[in-house]
């Protein structure tokens, strides 16, 4: 740790004294030492001191040099002086290399100066980063390269040197520092992925629900096919089932399309010719809005006058190619292909799309120009894309992450064409269900009749979930179930995060934020109150029913040993008298609450702990 500080700049090191904090800037700050290791790691990573509020308070600044205090138990009266290292008269090592790849370099090595491979790889899969990641592209043609050497050389594993280490991770430095700190927006992705697991088995045994016969060519899918993709806005993946079988897009690809339109014409050209509001009929309703304009994008009417309006200076090969290159920028180089059995199933059997169409030419609905014919060829055409769950579990997380592609950064639509979007997903995306899902999930997605629905949780993850059985709206019934256990397991639900909404309570976890860091939080919080003399802070986390009595910091010192070391002669009472807090509780050096009253002469506290302890002596001979 004392290395760590030094690469950070010169220092002051204030070690500790069995009884409290020596070398301090005041007593005040001395007995502010309870931290916490992972959030020195992930800021020593991001090169900045940690931040010196008063609940998480590693180290202060003063002229010229960093003061530290470490947790070191003293071992001699002499150890108590302070070890001063000046910034200002160290010269830097020219030989010392500070990039981030060298840093990392330095925290991951073995004993023997080496980076085994291995490490590597399983750095990045705890962290949900597949080898298919292209941001890992570089890095892992690096690795096969030594992994190739060292199988001629009969060697099964290969440790890395720091140069082979740097040139390994030189195309992602950032990220291999993220996925090494655990510093992405689900820290803790196999326990997130666990519980995705577990609700995908729940959902297997739902045999309700029957698949699409409406298409000839949607009817030949298995009932039995069941497939999760999750993709984060930080390019974390995890997939289970049959997450690689191709399905057809149909209405799942209308938010895009939809996208498509907003960021090439702007919302105020697109809304002259569609609607924005739900429709309350089903999604291949004959029927317009007051203003005779499709409801919304996201039906049958809606999504053939959008197909209308896309690139209408183009020949209609050149516009299918157009979109369908947008539709690859998206999917961040997983798979999309086109079904033209599906094309021309659906075209045979399309009268009543047919009839929609010319109901909107009727009522001059279509753009000034547009051919009926070449339109309604161009929306089977889009409802007959190709692509898997894991396809649709980046489409989704490119949405939830403003229009950029979490595993490319290629950013393909504007903030506000994806805010319009999710907006629509949110009220119509579910057919003449939207409003009971909407009140059920709350967060926007869209379904198709092959079974596909996107999930899309903002500033979060994507995710497309696969299974062909429908209800009576159109919805995959599998995938409306574990959108409903989703949102009862997770706190993805957008009223979930009311003020004084307390998730342990509610069972639901927040899988953005760290088990341990939540714990520690609560731990801060409540020796901050006792040391600042916050009695409303206690007040409401005893309320909040935190456990009060075993809450401690890394060296054993409790609420209690805090309040009493700062006189609070009222905390003090609150936690004994109403949290039932233990009196003779000692810390890693044996000390009491009393035993800090007495050393820091807190005469009024002293008295009411002697008392108490004149009554227990009473009480005892009584019994």
């Amino acid at each position: 740790m004392l290395q760590i500080a030094r690469r950070l700049g010169g220092c002051r090191v204030a070690r500790k004294s069995p009884n409290r904090w020596i070398g301090s800037s005041n007593e005040t700050d001395s007995r502010r030492s309870f931290g916490i290791v992972s959030a020195f790691r992930r800021n020593f990573f991001a090169f900045r001191p940690i931040a010196s509020s008063p609940s998480r308070r590693r180290f202060t600044v003063g002229p010229r040099r960093l003061q530290l205090s470490t947790t070191e138990r003293q071992t001699s009266e002499d150890a108590t002086t302070p070890v001063y290292v000046d910034a200002g008269k160290r010269r830097p090592d020219p030989h010392q290399k500070t990039s981030l790849e060298h840093v990392l370099f330095q925290l991951a090595k073995s004993e023997d100066s080496t980076v085994p491979t291995d490490l590597l790889f399983r750095t990045f899969k705890n962290a949900g980063l597949w080898r298919s990641d292209p941001r890992l592209a570089e890095t892992n043609r690096k690795l096969n390269g030594f992994l190739a050497v060292a199988r001629k050389d009969d060697r099964r594993e290969v440790h890395l040197d720091e140069d082979q280490f740097v040139d390994a991770i030189r195309s992602c430095p950032e990220l291999a520092k993220r996925a090494f700190t655990g510093d992405l927006v689900i820290p803790e992705f196999s326990r997130f992925t666990k519980t995705i697991d577990e609700i995908y088995g729940e959902c297997r045994s739902n045999g309700e629900g029957l698949v699409a016969s409406y298409i000839p060519q949607l009817s030949r899918y298995s009932p039995d096919f069941w497939g999760v993709s999750v993709c984060t806005v930080d390019g974390q993946r995890h997939a289970i089932g049959d997450v690689g079988v191709p399905f057809t897009v149909q209405s799942s690809g209308k938010p895009i399309n939809y996208a498509l339109a907003l960021n090439e014409l702007g919302p105020d050209f697109v809304h002259r010719y569609v609607g924005h509001e739900p429709s309350g009929e089903t999604f291949n309703c004959i029927k317009l809005n007051s203003e005779n304009k499709p409801h919304n994008p996201m039906i049958n009417a809606g999504a053939i006058v959008v197909s209308s309006l896309i690139r209408r200076d183009l020949s209609p090969a050149d516009r299918f190619e157009h979109i369908t290159s947008q539709y690859r920028r998206v999917v961040g180089g997983e798979f999309i292909g086109f079904n033209n059995a599906v094309f021309l199933s659906e075209k045979e059997t399309a009268d009543r799309n047919f009839a929609i169409g010319y109901c909107l030419q009727e009522n001059g609905c279509f753009p000034d120009g547009a051919a009926l014919a070449s339109t309604m060829d161009l929306y089977f055409q889009l409802c007959s894309i190709e692509i898997n769950a894991n396809s649709g579990a980046v489409i989704a997380a490119t949405l939830a992450n403003g229009g950029k592609c979490p595993t490319t950064g290629d950013e393909i639509l504007g903030p506000d064409a994806v805010r319009n979007t999710l907006a629509l997903m949110q009220s119509c995306g579910m057919y003449d269900y939207s409003g009971g899902f909407a009140f059920k999930v709350g967060i926007p997605a869209k379904s198709s009749v092959s079974g596909a629905i996107l999930v899309v949780v903002p500033n979060v993850a994507g995710l497309c979930l696969w299974s062909p059985p429908l209800d009576r709206a159109g919805n995959s019934v599998r995938g409306v179930q574990f959108c409903e256990q989703l949102v009862e397991r997770f706190r993805f639900h957008p009223y979930d995060s009311f003020r004084g909404t307390n998730a342990v309570r509610s069972g639901k976890n927040d899988p953005r934020t760290r088990k341990s860091d939540a714990e520690a939080n609560q731990v801060a919080d409540l020796l901050f109150g006792a040391c600042s003399g916050d009695l409303t802070a206690l007040r409401r986390l005893a309320l909040a029913k935190q456990d009060m009595t075993v809450s401690a910091d890394y060296d054993g010192r409790t609420a209690l040993h805090l309040a009493c070391a700062e006189g609070h002669l009222d905390c003090v009472r609150f936690l004994v008298d109403e949290c039932r807090v233990p009196v003779n509780v000692v810390d890693r050096w044996g000390c009491t609450p009393m035993n800090d009253a007495v050393r820091f002469q807190r005469h009024a506290v002293q008295d009411f702990l002697t008392s108490l302890q004149n009554v227990d002596r009473h009480e005892k001979q009584n019994y």
